[in-house]
């Protein structure tokens, strides 16, 4: 058994080996548009990431990740949009009779400070959520109503401050980076790299978490929390710091998913897409790492393809697969995979001591 063990994880590794050259050759048999809603999806995937460390490994849920990609979506929007306008204030803020830009924008003009912040809001929200409602050991269904919260109030926020934030139509209207075109060929095969790099090492530090003794602790809090606390450590610190990494995922994801599709508003970051985030992980596999990039990418996938021919379909395929999810597929598509190899494995074993008894009886 622990030969079959041992190729079944070698199996693995070149699986996901193989998958990963064949994302690396996608510029060279996809179309300019299938290559940029790709990077997208991938995009995704690295919030997801993020978001099965803190549910599947810390048993947080969140339904307020939408608020952390949006911060970082809007800091890469707000130096590409100052890039667009050049000297002159941008051009919603001119039509809401703005006279001088805010001083809480100047700082966007630098790219390397907007990257910054794009990460570092977004982690710093969540390390003070996180911070105030773990310390005060609020956790489960309350937790959960508290990140709903924050996504109304920051929504609310963006679209009732339409000079400071463009309101209900977001940021959109730049086409350059670097002084290249966003949508030119070159530009996004560049930016399609980046997303998946960006995805790789993200995949690979939350592997290296989530193995080290940080991880142990936090998957022995989820379980048992009070064991943990007697034992002496802290669990509001670990699940304080896991939901910090997962804000900043969540902001690089956004701000990488700006520059492939080139706007960004408050609907984008609102209760919604929030559940569907959670979907994305539940599908795939909470509790997996790679079962969280597996359902971003198929969720993503199947919500363009089912958008473009029923526009309206999507909202109750995504309400079906919630209940069949929870119904049939409690572990996702990694748990169905996982128990059918169990299976394979139980049945071969089964079949290789059939054999040794008729073998035996035929020498006996």
């Amino acid at each position: 058994m622990p030969i079959v063990n041992k190729l079944g994880v070698r199996g693995q590794r070149i699986a996901w080996g193989i998958v990963l050259i064949l994302m690396s050759l996608a510029p060279l048999v996809s179309t300019e548009f299938r290559l940029s809603l790709l990077a997208k999806f991938l995009a995704m995937a690295i919030l997801a990431i993020g978001l099965d460390l803190i549910w599947g490994y810390g048993g947080v849920l969140s339904l307020g990740h939408g608020v952390f990609f949006g911060l970082g979506a809007y800091a890469m929007a707000m130096y590409l949009k100052l890039q667009a306008s050049g000297a002159s204030l941008p051009d919603f803020m001119v039509w809401n009779s703005v006279e001088k830009l805010p001083w809480f924008w100047e700082p966007f003009r630098s790219f390397p400070i907007a990257m910054l912040l794009g990460i570092l809001l977004p982690a710093l929200l969540a390390f003070l959520l996180g911070f105030f409602t773990f310390k005060n050991r609020i956790a489960g269904v309350y937790f959960t109503i508290l990140t709903q919260a924050l996504v109304m109030i920051v929504v609310t926020l963006f679209v009732g401050k339409q000079e400071w934030t463009g309101g209900t139509n977001g940021l959109t209207g730049y086409n350059h980076i670097f002084g290249m075109q966003l949508h030119h060929p070159t530009t996004t095969i560049m930016l399609y790299y980046v997303t998946l790099v960006v995805l790789v090492l993200a995949y690979i530090l939350c592997r290296r978490i989530v193995r080290s003794r940080f991880g142990q602790v936090l998957e022995a809090a989820r379980d048992g929390e009070n064991r943990v606390r007697f034992l002496g450590y802290d669990p509001a610190w670990y699940k304080t710091l896991a939901f910090t990494l997962s804000g900043a995922l969540a902001g690089l994801a956004g701000m990488l998913y700006v520059l492939q599709v080139g706007i960004i508003s408050p609907s984008m970051m609102g209760i919604v897409p929030s559940i569907e985030m959670v979907l994305w992980v539940a599908l795939g596999g909470r509790g997996t790492l790679i079962g969280a990039v597996i359902g971003a990418v198929i969720l993503n996938a199947a919500k363009t393809g089912i958008s473009e021919a029923y526009p309206e379909g999507w909202l109750f395929v995504m309400g079906g697969l919630f209940v069949a999810i929870v119904l049939f597929m409690p572990r996702g598509l990694v748990g169905v995979y996982h128990n059918l190899s169990r299976w394979w494995r139980r049945k071969g074993g089964a079949r290789d001591a059939k054999s040794v008894v008729e073998a035996e009886r035929a020498t006996s």
